[in-house]
């Protein structure tokens, strides 16, 4: 059976840890791991902060979506927004790369969501915005709650 949820908010950092904590309840119904959860809320917070930031260059004005799928184990994440997108995406990709130095960015995003997921797409276009879509597969005990 697949589950399903949606989610929309402004672009403003104090909705990021509101993204991470109904994310993190939202799938605490297929009972992960403690790791498998703070990965997962690591995951959104990464994402969530990266469409803010650099997506929208910190404007209110922009929206943030989410949407979540669980179904037989696996956890499937899409963050997306509407905003500048990314020029190249491969370059993003590499570790310590940001376009925004001055505000102390790790450049580390993209490593540590391919480091927590199973499977990490991204897809950009600038001007019209980017969408990330993770998936996760939950350790093979949990498959049994679905």
């Amino acid at each position: 059976m697949k589950n399903e949820m949606k989610l929309q908010f402004s672009a403003l950092s104090q909705n990021e840890s509101f993204a991470r904590v109904t994310v993190a309840a939202f799938i605490s119904q297929l009972d992960p791991t403690m790791d498998e959860l703070t990965e997962i809320k690591t995951v959104v917070s990464e994402a969530v902060t990266n469409a803010i930031i650099h997506g929208y260059n910190s404007d209110p004005n922009g929206i943030v979506y989410i949407s979540v799928s669980l179904e037989n184990g696996f956890v499937e994440l899409t963050v997306k927004d509407e905003g500048i997108g990314i020029l190249d995406v491969e370059e993003a990709r590499q570790p310590l790369f940001t376009t925004k130095p001055e505000l102390e960015r790790s450049g580390m995003g993209f490593t540590i969501m391919e480091n927590f997921m199973d499977d990490i797409e991204v897809q950009s276009q600038p001007g019209k915005g980017t969408e990330i879509r993770l998936r996760k597969h939950l350790s093979p005990s949990k498959m049994l709650c679905n």
